[in-house]
């Protein structure tokens, strides 16, 4: 686990990295990866390898591979989005593309030596299952960068979270930025990982990670890592609560400088105090409270730090204001949420943990801007204000936007992924004048209000308006047309009409990047503005 003194946080203290490997034992398959993957350049010729999903990470894992000169065979079940360009680049390499469902029900016939999977694939699809059961190793973007960052010494900061994972990574980039550092976001937002990785003169790759992502990685050794919040999430995905938080402790494996872990979350230290990481880490807390030594935290209306500092027994460094944070985040002159005062001390502590100067960390937050789909006004007409919080996909997302108004027309629904809703409703249901429910899935909506809140009025928009004629780029457009006319219909001044759906988004959208841009267009067509 990471070094701390017990007077900071009353952990354990010194221990070690385990010269075995701990993840590589838990999936044997991890021996057999290819040794001549290490390094951006040495030669894969006579390897065979898949790559599942012709996405955002296996489009460049392909091209990568096959520039390497290895035998790569792209699998994706979808065989109608428009993949012209990539197919166009990837002939070049002679790549093999199979596209289809039948294609990823099971292996290929030829024998494999790698299987480089997308994020979105999960344990127990039929091809990953067989490459498993049959001793292939199977890796992920992360791992695969990690791997071939060669001479490449930009140094890693890694997020993840159940929540608030984009904003602190923007938030980091722009500290470090700010710093006069050469630094790029990049992972699950902005550039691929393995872009990223191979891209020449970065110092400081800021990279966000999902748990689907770190499931992968087997030798990550982040030099400083945080998980910011840990909540139910994914559970159709992972199987259970308890394999998604285990998938996202994996970030702290083998950090060489600082854990970085939220006071107010105990799961978040406990996954420092379990780790095997390089002698030296220090485990690193933030709060919104006043913190400890070793900490993080705010006094007053100032950001501080006591981890980074000589004196931080008997003093503590400014960093920035909580009207710089209200500045970040997109509500200057207000109060800034909890929840983004959080996210800008987890940033703050990972810029530090590599020599970022305190005035950088307020020049970081008064250069950043808000991120898009999050918690973004969309206009404002008779009193009513129209927030496009699409980015919140889970439960603990929608509370921190539910925990920001006080009489809500709340527009949700969608696949809830296994979450329960009834605790979101306990703690926000006071908040809500009616629900504006879309999604295929009903049902854990319904239970929830019914339990908590049964005489809140509920507008269900039809899920059959998701027709088959709207364009790819276009779906979910009749069904957020409808729900944004009706909340509109409902909402008085005063109000706040707040798409939050606290569920994913692909059962009716592309993404929830569609969603919110569709919900957009429609608000200022019911407007006419």
């Amino acid at each position: 686990m990471a070094e701390t003194p017990a007077a900071d946080t009353g952990a354990d203290t010194g221990a070690e990295a385990s010269e075995v490997d701990a993840l590589a034992a838990a999936y044997p398959n991890a021996a057999g990866i290819p040794a001549a993957l290490q390094g951006p350049s040495s030669s894969l010729a006579g390897l065979r390898i898949l790559v599942t999903g012709l996405g955002v990470t296996g489009f460049p894992a392909a091209v990568h591979l096959a520039e390497r000169g290895a035998e790569v065979i792209v699998i994706d079940g979808d065989a109608e989005a428009d993949v012209s360009e990539k197919a166009q680049i990837l002939e070049v390499f002679d790549v093999q593309i199979r596209r289809g469902p039948e294609h990823v029900e099971s292996l290929p016939a030829e024998p494999l030596d790698l299987v480089v999977t997308s994020p979105g694939w999960r344990p127990d699809q039929p091809v990953l299952a067989a490459a498993m059961a049959a001793g292939i190793p199977v890796i992920g973007e992360v791992e695969l960068a990690w791997r071939i960052r060669g001479t490449n010494d930009a140094k890693w900061l890694a997020i993840t979270g159940t929540n608030g994972k984009t904003t602190t990574t923007t938030m980091l980039e722009s500290m470090l930025l700010a710093a006069g550092l050469r630094a790029k976001a990049c992972g699950n937002i902005g550039t691929p990982l393995l872009e990223a990785v191979l891209e020449p003169g970065l110092e400081v790759l800021a990279i966000e990670l999902s748990s689907f992502q770190l499931h992968w990685q087997f030798s990550l050794s982040a030099d400083a890592a945080a998980v910011l919040n840990i909540a139910p999430d994914h559970l159709d995905w992972h199987g259970s609560a308890e394999a998604y938080a285990s998938d996202k402790a994996r970030i702290y494996h083998q950090v060489k400088t600082a854990c970085v872990y939220n006071v107010a979350d105990e799961a978040t230290r406990r996954m420092v105090e379990e780790a095997d990481v390089v002698a030296g880490a220090k485990a690193v807390g933030f709060t919104t409270d006043i913190p400890r030594p070793g900490e993080l935290g705010v006094v007053d209306d100032l950001l501080v730090d006591r981890a980074f500092i000589p004196q931080r027994y008997s003093s503590a460094a400014e960093l920035a204001t909580l009207g710089d944070v209200a500045t970040a985040t997109g509500v200057a002159g207000e109060e800034p949420a909890a929840h983004q005062v959080a996210n800008a001390l987890a940033a703050a502590a990972l810029a530090r943990s590599i020599g970022v100067p305190g005035p950088a960390v307020a020049q970081g937050l008064a250069a950043h801007t808000q991120g898009a789909h999050r918690m973004v006004p969309v206009a404002s007409s008779d009193g009513i204000r129209w927030i496009d919080d699409s980015k919140a996909t889970n439960t603990h997302a929608a509370a921190a936007s539910l925990s920001s108004f006080s009489s809500i027309v709340w527009i949700a629904g969608g696949l809830p992924k296994g979450a329960d809703l009834t605790p979101l409703l306990r703690e926000h249901g006071h908040r809500l004048r009616a629900l504006v429910l879309i999604g295929t899935d009903e049902v854990p909506f319904r239970q929830a209000v019914a339990e908590v809140r049964p005489e809140l009025p509920v507008v269900r928009v039809d899920p059959d308006l998701a027709g088959d004629s709207e364009p790819p780029e276009r779906r979910g457009q009749a069904i957020i047309t409808a729900a944004v006319a009706a909340a509109g219909s409902v909402a008085v001044a005063g109000d706040v009409v707040l798409l939050a759906p606290a569920a994913a988004s692909m059962d009716q959208f592309r993404n929830y990047t569609t969603r919110g841009d569709l919900f957009a267009e429609a608000v200022h067509a019911h407007l006419g503005s």
